[in-house]
């Protein structure tokens, strides 16, 4: 199977990274001077189109001028992930619910910057990996293995029992997030866009960690709140 993806980012990326390209398209007139230059390097074959074709291609995405038709995106088997990571605190981030692209593309991006060893989604009621969380990500869905289970909570139970520690962010009954050592493996938990975490995962929990907020709003950004959480475990490991 193929996907098509679009955006220089991503394009850049899969150049440089020299992934197997099917299909590429360009805008007429098209002057990213290094991606041009990565393209004829390579000896890929491209199409010069008009904005209408990109657009269509792109399903109304922002191409950026550029599109390509690519092997899809494979999702990581979470049993072969858990025990392929060889480190003392591992740290994955399972997302429960959360549906829109642009959040999961950030926090894959985010996770690229930190070290984190993968995320985990549900297969229902929740965002996949597609053109727009690769474009948003940068690259980083590329090195990031995201794993698509059907149970959320037995996922959860069976990395407890794996020693991992199941931090949820949640805004009430909750430490804040600077409080705890994590130096520990962990599964951090972040719920979806408008209503949180689910009950059933929720009680997976082990603790909760949540952000001060002394502003007017009571809550941020689902890929903001967790790049703030996971940069907290990063400089509490790091210190």
């Amino acid at each position: 199977m193929t996907q098509i993806v679009f955006g220089k980012n991503v394009v850049r990326q899969l150049l440089n990274d020299n992934k197997n390209i099917h299909n590429l398209w360009i805008l007429e007139g098209f002057k990213d001077k290094e991606i041009l230059s990565l393209i004829y390097n390579r000896k890929i074959s491209f199409k010069n189109c008009g904005r209408k074709k990109l657009d269509e291609l792109a399903n109304g995405g922002n191409h950026q001028g550029i599109v390509a038709e690519i092997d899809a995106y494979k999702y990581a088997d979470i049993h072969q992930l858990v025990d392929s990571i060889d480190k003392e605190y591992p740290l994955l981030v399972l997302l429960d619910g959360l549906e829109d692209p642009h959040n999961l593309g950030a926090i894959l991006r985010t996770c690229d910057a930190v070290g984190a060893d993968g995320v985990i989604i549900g297969k229902h009621r929740s965002v996949s990996l597609n053109p727009t969380v690769a474009k948003v990500s940068t690259g980083a869905i590329d090195y990031v293995p995201v794993c698509q289970v059907t149970n959320l909570a037995n996922t959860l139970r069976d990395l407890k029992k794996k020693g991992y520690w199941v931090i949820g962010s949640d805004m009430y009954q909750a430490q804040d997030y600077s409080t705890p050592d994590y130096k520990m493996p962990i599964v951090l938990v972040i719920g979806s866009e408008g209503y949180g975490m689910s009950d059933v995962v929720k009680k997976q929990c082990d603790m909760f960690v949540s952000l001060p907020m002394v502003g007017h709003v009571t809550s941020l950004n689902a890929s903001v709140a967790c790049a703030v959480l996971l940069y907290g475990i990063y400089t509490n490991r790091n210190k």
